[in-house]
């Protein structure tokens, strides 16, 4: 499972974030990024040592800082169960090959090829090499 596919499933549930200095972050998620950079709402923070708490309307996080995410069970269900059915969907879509005239496999040569005419003489190839 992919962390950012999980994070797009994941937006509009609750989360915890803890950052690698310490602090936490628990709130819903409203977007994240391709770098991991997520938006909380309802947030409540507490400082590294605990002890200290604030309720924040949003917050942005940027994503390096973050240590971890915990996301509900519930959620990491689903989202293992969307993507074996696409996995198994994909299967059984991708299983339609058809071989024949058509088919450019790496199997028999294709007509032409690079430039080359039939019978004539053969220049070029691999490297610049020293003409014939």
């Amino acid at each position: 499972m992919l962390p950012l596919s999980l994070l797009n499933a994941a937006q509009n549930k609750p989360m915890l974030v803890e950052l690698k200095n310490g602090e936490t972050f628990n709130g819903h998620l409203v977007n994240c990024d391709n770098f991991m950079n997520i938006t909380l709402r309802e947030v409540y923070q507490t400082n590294a040592e605990g002890d200290r708490f604030w309720k924040l309307k949003e917050c942005y996080i940027r994503g390096s800082t973050i240590k971890y995410l915990r996301v509900p069970d519930t959620l990491l269900d689903a989202v293992k169960d969307e993507q074996s059915r696409a996995r198994e969907a994909g299967r059984s879509a991708r299983g339609a090959h058809v071989s024949g005239a058509g088919a450019r496999g790496r199997g028999a040569p294709t007509r032409g090829g690079r430039g080359a005419v039939r019978g004539g003489p053969v220049r070029g190839g691999r490297g610049r090499g020293r003409g014939a």
